[in-house]
């Protein structure tokens, strides 16, 4: 049994360093998620159409992104399509696009669900008024469904932010590569990925505390 020194100049040391890796993994998520937001309202709202040959489109799209991992996902754009295309994508838009088509699907069942959690009521108390079946959405039926979405929305913000960890295979300077990286050329794995764990801990913390202040703002609890 080999006796283990632990160096706390190690951590401090690679901080500064780590911090840039954590930058771009908010980045990657932050631009992802909302790419994936409005992906995720398109095929959300298609759901709920009546004409069937689009909601088909809706559910193959959902189905086929929840029923795959995304590392999977993420090799197939930054391996797969540049083969198929002839053009190459760089690591961090092919790890941008992940995030949003993944995340879209699953914000696509969080738009529907809240949707149609709205009580029909209000949706006939805007037709009396003489709103049009756009109107009813935007002014009535959305805001109330918006609200409610905000949780899981949260949720999934934290399930993308530690989904990047994943991108390490294709190579983004993300905070997981950036830790690889360090421990590369100091051998000090324990230190190293310690901190890579407490600063992923620390900022899903951070958004975990302020949703549950914004829902408690909200009158969502």
């Amino acid at each position: 049994m080999t006796d283990f020194d632990f160096k706390t100049e190690v951590i401090w040391e690679s901080i500064p360093i780590l911090m840039s890796g954590l930058k771009l993994t908010i980045i990657i998520t932050a631009s992802g998620l909302l790419i994936g937001f409005f992906l995720g309202a398109f095929f959300g709202l298609l759901k709920l159409i009546k004409f069937k040959p689009l909601r088909y489109i809706a559910n193959i799209y959902i189905e086929t992104i929840r029923g795959t991992p995304i590392m999977v996902q993420v090799m197939f754009i930054y391996f797969g399509l540049p083969m198929a295309l002839g053009m190459r994508i760089n690591p961090l838009t092919s790890a941008i696009s992940a995030i949003a088509i993944n995340s879209g699907a699953y914000i696509a069942e969080i738009v529907r669900g809240s949707v149609q959690s709205i009580d029909k009521g209000q949706t006939e108390a805007g037709r009396s008024i003489g709103l049009t079946r756009m109107q009813n959405m935007l002014y009535v039926v959305w805001p109330q469904a918006f609200r409610r979405m905000i949780p899981p929305l949260g949720n999934q913000f934290i399930i993308s932010l530690k989904d990047t960890s994943l991108f390490v295979v294709i190579g983004v300077g993300e905070l997981t590569r950036t830790g690889q990286e360090i421990i590369a050329t100091n051998f000090r794995a324990f230190e190293v990925w310690t901190t890579v764990a407490i600063m992923y801990l620390c900022i899903t913390f951070v958004i975990s505390k302020a949703l549950n202040f914004l829902e408690y703002r909200l009158g969502l609890r």
